[in-house]
């Protein structure tokens, strides 16, 4: 990646998801500072301070760059920015209704250094969304997929067979965030929710088709193509 796209991918606008915790970060720095400033105290400066760095990482967090998505309509693409940490055979979650034929599933896990939005791997049709309150371990974990606070979603590819994506609450991830509906027609590298503060998110793939990605490697949301279809 050049010096420039990476300038671009890291000043890139915020989710508006963000707009919460900007307002009230930006707020709190410029009461504080002030009033630090005016009544010469260090301690309110030293909260403008902590503020104006917490308005800095939200920026950094949230941030929303654009992205292209290969124009392909036999592919799934990376659902979400980050490491993969399992590759391997295991039922889809049964929330979804879905075969419990094993299929494979690859688990992306996001740190909070990482592009938190998460896309469509293909296009389709939203078949089910189903959220599963839990526990919230390190996602980076196996346990991770059945234990921790999750909303999984299972998708209808126009010849009918299905996928399904899973977004993981992790450690210091409190909220999930889902923007699609039920019977909601989808694109390929579509935004369709987020996941706050270290996350992970699994992508099941349809039955006989395999992984073109290994354990380690660095996924590019809505880029990086997982699997050929």
């Amino acid at each position: 990646m050049s010096l420039l796209a990476s300038l671009k991918m890291v000043m890139a606008p915020p989710h508006p998801e963000a707009r919460p915790f900007l307002l009230a970060s930006g707020a709190a720095t410029l009461v504080t500072r002030f009033l630090g400033k005016k009544l010469n105290c260090p301690k309110l400066k030293l909260v403008g301070t902590a503020s104006g760095l917490f308005f800095g990482f939200c920026l950094y967090f949230f941030r929303d760059p654009e992205r292209t998505t290969p124009a392909r309509s036999d592919v799934a693409v990376a659902p979400a920015d980050g490491r993969i940490v399992s590759i391997e055979k295991v039922a889809p979650p049964a929330e979804l209704g879905m075969s419990p034929t094993p299929v494979w599933r690859i688990a992306t896990f996001l740190s909070v250094l990482d592009v938190h939005v998460n896309r469509m791997p293909t296009a389709g049709t939203v078949t089910r969304i189903a959220y599963h309150p839990g526990q919230f371990l390190n996602a980076s974990l196996d346990k991770a997929s059945e234990l921790n606070e999750r909303n999984a979603l299972s998708v209808t590819l126009p010849d009918g067979r299905m996928i399904a994506v899973v977004q993981i609450a992790g450690l210091v991830a409190r909220r999930i965030v889902c923007s699609v509906t039920e019977g909601m027609q989808v694109e390929a590298g579509e935004r369709f929710g987020l996941i706050r503060f270290g996350s992970r998110t699994d992508l099941y793939l349809p039955p006989g088709v395999e992984p073109l990605v290994a354990v380690g490697q660095t996924m590019i949301g809505g880029e990086t193509i997982m699997a050929r279809l």
